[in-house]
């Protein structure tokens, strides 16, 4: 090939990848719906439903649990108070919330977590968190 032909080749290349234009990268990740349980789940995965008692009063709105782990909508620098003694990390092996079971009145939090895992300080002192009047339970989410 004579030097005419690859200098020609060359600069056409140049210009055809220069014409190219480089878009914004866009990354979706879609982590699904949040679990339905009646008493919240807990902050790591598998997401398992959490039992009656783990939460605390502070971690529900209107009856609806503010989420946790990746579908946690609370306010930012939350730390609402759990009951450790019922996260089976830390050896609980009891059973799930029954449906229709009675409002907690005597929650004992012992720990305070963001939506996120994370242990912190919560604002408060959870010796004397009572249930809301109203209280329905926690849900997943939405309600329909």
């Amino acid at each position: 090939m004579s030097h005419g032909k690859v200098l020609a080749f060359s600069v056409l290349t140049i210009a055809l990848l220069s014409c190219a234009s480089l878009g914004p990268a866009q990354v979706a990740v879609s982590i699904g719906v949040p679990p339905v349980c009646p008493y919240g789940y807990f902050d790591y995965a598998p997401y398992d439903c959490s039992p009656y008692g783990y939460y605390g009063p502070d971690w529900f709105v209107g009856g609806i649990f503010l989420g946790a782990g990746p579908w946690f909508h609370g306010p930012h620098g939350f730390y609402g108070h759990v009951d450790n003694r019922f996260d089976p990390r830390n050896g609980y092996h009891g059973p799930l919330p029954g449906r229709g079971a009675e409002r907690f009145n005597h929650f004992q939090g012992n720990e305070a977590r963001d939506g996120h895992g994370n242990v912190g300080h919560a604002s408060h002192d959870a010796g004397g968190e009572h249930a809301l009047p109203g209280f329905r339970g926690g849900g997943g989410g939405r309600r329909r």
